[in-house]
């Protein structure tokens, strides 16, 4: 575990630098003095939005190649359609983050109720989880201890350093990340055989466009997927992005390298499949293949990869959770300065940590909570914030009346269905359709 090792090292030394050079002001600490250049944007961006990597193991040993089509495909075609409507619109913009914006549009109310279902949505449990998972099948030591280390080895650069510490450390995460995959393939196309080989080892549902579970069980994830549209990582890299070109051409290439790395993790999630099928616990299956068909070096040098995407995402979003928490609730309810908001973030992050960390132990399943989660925020945020790039302005009311039925309608149905469809109905579906109800109804305004 060399490679690791050295890791941690690069980390320790980028927690006693910026102890040194803490960030001053909001703008530094939150958006890295607006000054990201392309190659920048685009490893932060892709690294940090893709911490799931265990989780899409699961998915991809569960279900074959419907993994493409539901974490794969949807996030794609949102990622683009934010580069050509939004991208330009939110680096041109002067906030610094989403409930800003909504403060801006709508008003206080709006803002705040954006501001707590946005902590909730990026509090990092499901990959505080994947960390603790990954550092028992390494050491053996229990859960609990796995996801305290993790947190608190993510958590610690970020604290003075804010964004321009995660961009620092993700420049290299983005290149462990890719490095570790491109090792794994190759070595399994070696070790079992191609694509004829996967053919006819594999279940015939793993092969199939659904992975066997139906229609509405792929298709609850492409409204899911409309959260790339409200995703705060997507607006904070836009803010920080130096110029409204770099913010658009960085969104385009981002999704370039997203394209090629679900190529290698869904195709190792079916390598995963054939050589462990009667694997126990499917959240651990690129970690035990590596172990399968690796050497120790080699093996090293994966599970690195592993824990740099998984960290790079964890850090990412506590840091908008911590933010979010301190400066746009707490800091927005006492009427605080810019110094006290930026304390205010700060003090956040460890609060965020530990909820990250009790979450996790909680919740046994990745994309349980990435599926909950993402069904009640989801519509709660997605029209207004749209409306909020538009000419379109409905009252601050009724904003507010939106985003409190819907939560509470997709809240419910998810509770009445015991976290599965109720009604034979997926929970974000009534959600979104009452807020466009209640933000569509014909009193709502145009501005002029």
């Amino acid at each position: 575990m060399t490679v690791a090792v050295v890791y941690a090292l690069f980390l320790l030394y980028a927690v006693l630098r910026l102890f040194r050079r803490p960030a001053e002001t909001e703008a530094d600490y939150i958006v890295a003095g607006r000054r990201l250049t392309l190659p920048a944007f685009v490893a932060t961006l892709v690294s940090s939005w893709y911490g799931g990597i265990l989780g899409v193991g699961e998915y991809a040993w569960s279900y074959g190649v419907s993994n493409w089509l539901v974490f794969g495909v949807p996030y794609y075609l949102y990622a683009v359609v934010f580069a050509v409507f939004l991208a330009r619109r939110a680096r041109r913009s002067q906030v610094l983050t989403l409930p800003e914006l909504l403060q801006d549009r709508y008003g206080r109310a709006p803002a705040l109720l954006g501001a707590a279902t946005i902590f909730v949505m990026t509090v990092p449990a499901a990959y505080v989880l994947m960390l603790g998972v990954l550092v028992r099948m390494a050491t053996g030591w229990p859960l609990w201890l796995g996801v305290t280390l993790g947190a608190v080895l993510s958590l610690a650069y970020v604290l003075r350093g804010g964004l321009r510490a995660i961009v620092g450390t993700d420049m290299v995460q983005f290149a462990l990340m890719f490095l570790g995959f491109a090792v794994l393939v190759p070595v399994c196309v070696a070790e079992f055989g191609g694509w004829g080989y996967l053919r006819d080892a594999l279940p015939a549902a793993h092969l199939s466009w659904s992975g066997g579970r139906g229609f509405q069980a792929v298709a609850v994830w492409y409204v899911i997927a409309a959260a790339t549209l409200v995703e705060p990582a997507f607006y904070q890299r836009c803010y920080a992005a130096r110029d409204e070109r770099t913010a658009r051409r960085g969104l385009f290439v981002s999704v370039g390298f997203w394209i090629v790395f679900d190529f290698l993790t869904t195709t190792a999630g079916l390598y995963a499949r054939v050589a462990l099928p009667d694997l126990d616990e499917p959240l651990a299956a690129f970690p035990r293949l590596a172990a399968e068909v690796l050497p120790p070096v080699w093996r090293g040098l994966f599970v690195t990869g592993l824990l740099a995407t998984i960290m790079s995402t964890v850090d990412s979003y506590a840091f908008v959770a911590a933010v979010t928490g301190g400066r746009d609730i707490w800091s927005r309810l006492r009427g605080g300065d810019e110094a006290a908001s930026l304390r205010a973030a700060r003090l956040a992050l460890p609060i965020v940590g530990a909820l990250s960390i009790g979450l996790a132990l909680w919740s046994g399943s990745v994309v349980k909570l990435w599926h909950h989660l993402g069904s009640v925020g989801t519509p709660v945020l997605l029209l207004p914030v749209l409306a909020a790039h538009t000419r379109w302005r409905p009252s601050g009311r009724r904003v507010t009346a939106s985003m409190a039925a819907s939560g509470a309608v997709s809240l419910a149905w998810l509770v009445l269905g015991g976290g599965e469809p109720w009604l034979g109905m997926e929970a974000i579906f009534p959600g979104v359709a009452v807020s466009a109800l209640v933000m569509l109804s014909p009193t709502a305004r145009r501005c002029p």
